[in-house]
């Protein structure tokens, strides 16, 4: 199936804004959302959780106890080894801690926890992504989307409240992705049951609607269920070739194995496959910029050097 009116949508659409707009926003709250046309953001339900610093920009040790749930001990642990810097100190038991800790605290356990990452290896990720808005974004994707726990021990939501409080997602938008079929709920004696994939993909539209793929920012929404119907028909197709393949001399145990591996193996593929062709396209638009204006700059210049020798 093809969309051709789809085609200019998907090449006018403003990929590099996810490169620009995507940065790690330490304790904020969402930005307010007009809804005077959208009356439920994808984000309204969530307001961002507030971290109360001191006018300095420094805390107590305590105070990032409560923020990050870890203990002291660990805290401390983590300065020996070089995971976090010094803190400055006020006297031989009392220091004063950035209020950057609390989001580097929260990946360090992010990454020990649902990324199963040693110390050492973490040391190293820290050291190589500071000061790297893009790394740090790509590291905060990972660890919120491909963690391994999420795999292993898949999460069920028992009804739409759950599901919203758990992803964030408002009311209208939580019926608007059902009615596209992006959000598929299970039927089960009456209570709608979402799947791991249903909050994963509940959770991906929110923190599209942060970084500015939102109607707020004029990112339409009904996009999705374009690439959603669109997607849908690559799925069928690799299912097609999959099928079409030498499957006579698999028993039924290594025939439901292959089939889970073949699914995991194409959804890497595909992930690795937007994120090169998306790098493509934004290259060869840039490119195509900059030779639009240097040829409008020698059209100019070449009006004007006409101009002053017809003048008497």
């Amino acid at each position: 199936m093809i969309y051709p009116e789809l085609t200019q949508f998907v090449f006018d659409s403003p990929i590099s804004v996810f490169y620009k707009k995507a940065r790690i926003i330490i304790s904020v709250s969402p930005p307010e959302t007009d809804t005077s046309d959208w009356p439920e953001a994808l984000s309204h339900l969530t307001s961002g959780e507030t971290v109360r610093f001191t006018r300095s920009g420094l805390v107590k040790i305590s105070e990032l106890v409560k923020q990050t749930q870890v203990s002291k001990e660990t805290i401390h642990y983590y300065v020996r080894e070089g995971l976090l810097p010094r803190p400055r100190k006020l006297g031989k038991n009392v220091a004063d801690y950035k209020e950057s800790y609390v989001e580097r605290i929260r990946l360090i356990k992010e990454l020990q926890d649902h990324c199963f990452l040693p110390l050492s290896v973490i040391k190293r990720i820290l050291k190589f992504e500071k000061g790297s808005p893009e790394r740090e974004w790509f590291l905060q994707l990972h660890t919120d989307y491909f963690r391994p726990v999420d795999k292993l021990l898949p999460t069920e939501i028992v009804g739409e409240e759950q599901f919203r409080n758990a992803t964030g997602l408002g009311r209208r938008w939580l019926a608007k992705m059902e009615e596209w079929h992006i959000i598929t709920p299970e039927l089960r004696d009456g209570q709608k049951i979402y799947s791991q994939d249903d909050l994963t993909l509940g959770k991906v539209v929110v923190d599209m609607d942060k970084i500015g793929l939102g109607p707020k920012d004029g990112f339409d929404p009904e996009a999705l269920k374009f690439y959603r119907d669109m997607f849908r028909e690559i799925v069928i197709m690799s299912h097609r070739y999959y099928w079409q393949s030498d499957l006579g001399k698999l028993s039924p145990a290594e025939h439901s194995l292959r089939l889970v591996q073949s699914r995991d193996i194409m959804g890497v593929f595909f992930y690795h496959l937007y994120r090169k062709l998306s790098r493509e396209v934004h290259e060869r638009w840039a490119l195509s910029l900059m030779e639009s204006k240097t040829e409008a700059n020698e059209q100019s210049q070449t009006s004007a050097a006409s101009s002053r020798k017809r003048r008497p």
